[in-house]
């Protein structure tokens, strides 16, 4: 059977017409400069789980008569689900525009001009984001205006980074290399 998009010689051939950029090469889009970790991506995906059969109770219920009880079902498993997608939202995002911290209950954003240093440190980190903490490195970012530090949401323990160091490094490298380019 003929491959068309292989060659004679077994290797892939080249497009005939160069692909587009990605969408997420455009400065001015907000992204995450890194991928979400297994820690996060297992606990959204519990979520979902509950969400799921949330949902199947809510159609046996609905079917058996009792309408009330299915409403409050469908909205338990709506709840959870905007809950497991506001946690894989989570984290720090970049554009040319600035710097956005999402927390699972706020959302806080500074503009480049704004942050006088981006620097890791070396201090005590939550685990996991519960209260039992660690000694390992955050990423701490300090305001121009009045000095303070905005809230810790990128550290080597958190559910993005927990054994993976170098990922967290990366991650720490790029929006190092953010703030010094936009600054």
């Amino acid at each position: 059977m003929p491959l068309p998009f292989l060659t004679a010689d077994g290797e892939r051939a080249a497009p005939a017409t160069p692909e587009p950029p990605l969408p997420h090469d455009a400065r001015e889009r907000w992204r995450r400069p890194y991928r979400p970790g297994p820690w996060r991506v297992a606990g959204g995906a519990m979520l979902l789980l509950l969400a799921s059969y949330l949902l199947l109770s809510a159609l046996i219920i609905a079917l058996t008569g009792a309408l009330p009880g299915a409403g409050v079902c469908l909205g338990a498993a709506g709840l959870v689900i905007v809950f497991a997608l506001r946690l894989l939202r989570v984290g720090v995002w970049v554009s040319a525009y600035g710097l956005r911290q999402v927390g699972l209950f706020a959302t806080v954003t500074v503009r480049w001009p704004e942050v006088a240093a981006v620097r890791t440190v070396q201090q005590p980190v939550r685990w996991l984001g519960l209260p039992r903490t660690v000694q390992g490195q955050a990423l701490a970012v300090q305001r121009a205006g009045d000095g303070q530090p905005l809230r810790t949401l990128l550290t080597d323990h958190n559910a993005d980074f927990l054994a993976r160091r170098e990922a967290f490094d990366l991650a720490a490298d790029v929006i190092e290399g953010w703030a010094a380019e936009s600054s």
